[in-house]
């Protein structure tokens, strides 16, 4: 038997399309294409190569599926096939600085803070204003507002201010406290005791531009200031003059001599209660501020104590005899010359002068300078001492006392008269 006759390709079409596989028409399943993609590489997905026939036909290139992007982690959306997972390596964030992390978007600024530093603002310049002119008037030895125990003494000079002070304060500081030992009422005066309300050192301290906000702009208001007065106290002074109280106060008694018109007196001592003048001090002194601050003038009652005498009638006896009697036997005259010569008498002047202090066990004589400063007074007016500087000083009651004392002792009227020396030697 013959064999089948074998197929013939179909003839090329000699039209358009025929170098490209076909006639018009006919299905291109039945005739294989010229061109063909390659083969797929290892791993799925199309060469990176790859021109489709698309591409010959329109010229324009296709853009790949995003999916399908180089570098890109995730697979095709929609395509129905897992990408294989990312190495582990390639989740690990790349190491080095972080980036810095964005700002946080600013809040809207509230009204309310918008207002209260406007507020805040308006209170600082109406400070300033009313700081300058405060400043402005207040021009014054004293500042505007100052006060001392009430009374005010502010925009006005130094010399006024003391003035203003001495006047009202006057009763509070020279009018004699009224003390109480062992129930029994006495006085002391603040000049003779060495109490003292220094007016013109008050004054002094206050004085000046006062530069404090608070104080300058008060002033403009009416604000007051008040100032401390300065005090003084003369612990000596007081000590004496409460030894002496003490003397003729209480039920205990120490041995002295006591100097009255023409005469000295011996008086022996005895045990009993007396005045504690340690304690005394400070109990006056502290009197004496609080009736400076307010004006009342309170019994201050004295701490005391038993006690007994420290000067025998031996002693009182020897001083009499040795001291008390030869000076008041006669008159006494203290000179710098003849024509200034001083006599002194023990009904009129030496007994105001003299008293007796205990020393150590003993009686020591004591002069009282400002008793007397006020006998001779201005006596040696225009007389000068020359001093061991070689300076030339007026007479002072130190003076007056030591050439008295050398009086008293003498027995004749030439030896009773006590020389000043002026030529300093």
């Amino acid at each position: 038997a013959s064999a089948p006759p074998r197929a013939r390709a179909p003839a090329a079409s000699a039209g358009p399309l025929g170098g490209l596989g076909g006639k018009p028409g006919q299905d291109s399943t039945t005739t294989p294409p010229i061109f063909r993609d390659p083969d797929p590489a290892p791993g799925g997905g199309a060469p990176a190569e790859h021109v489709s026939g698309e591409t010959l036909v329109s010229g324009i290139p296709v853009v790949p599926p995003t999916g399908n992007r180089p570098g890109s982690p995730f697979p095709p959306a929609g395509s129905g096939t897992d990408a294989p997972a990312p190495a582990a390596e390639d989740a690990t964030p790349p190491s080095g600085p972080k980036p810095p992390a964005a700002p946080a978007a600013a809040r809207p600024k509230k009204k309310g803070r918008s207002k209260l530093v406007m507020a805040v603002g308006a209170l600082v310049v109406l400070g300033g204003i009313a700081y300058g002119a405060g400043l402005v008037m207040n021009h014054a030895d004293v500042p505007n507002g100052t006060t001392v125990l009430g009374v005010d003494i502010g925009g006005t000079s130094k010399e006024t201010a003391v003035q203003k002070l001495d006047t009202a304060l006057e009763g509070r500081t020279t009018a004699p406290l009224k003390v109480s030992v062992d129930g029994q009422q006495k006085e002391i005066k603040p000049s003779v005791a060495g109490l003292t309300l220094d007016t013109e050192a008050t004054v002094r301290g206050v004085a000046g531009r006062d530069y404090n906000p608070v104080t300058v702009i008060g002033s403009l208001f009416g604000g007051t200031h008040q100032a401390e007065p300065v005090v003084t106290i003369d612990e000596e002074k007081l000590k004496d003059a409460l030894e002496r109280l003490a003397g003729t106060s209480g039920t205990a008694r120490e041995g002295t001599i006591k100097f009255e018109p023409g005469k000295a007196v011996a008086v022996y001592g005895k045990a009993g209660k007396a005045l504690d003048v340690d304690k005394a001090v400070a109990a006056v002194d502290e009197a004496f501020r609080q009736r400076a601050a307010t004006g009342q003038n309170k019994v201050i009652t004295l701490p005391v104590v038993t006690k007994q005498p420290q000067i025998s009638n031996a002693e009182v006896d020897r001083k009499m005899r040795t001291f008390a009697k030869p000076a008041m036997s006669a008159l006494v005259k203290v000179q710098t010359d003849p024509a200034h010569s001083l006599p002194l008498s023990p009904q009129n002047s030496l007994w105001k002068v003299l008293s007796m202090r205990v020393v150590d066990g003993k009686l020591v004589e004591h002069y009282d300078l400002n008793a007397l400063k006020e006998l001779y007074g201005g006596f040696f007016d225009g007389v000068l001492i020359e001093r061991g500087n070689g300076s030339k000083q007026p007479v002072a009651p130190t003076d007056v006392a030591v050439a008295l004392a050398k009086a008293l002792q003498g027995k004749t009227p030439a030896e009773r008269i006590g020389i000043i020396e002026t030529n300093g030697s």
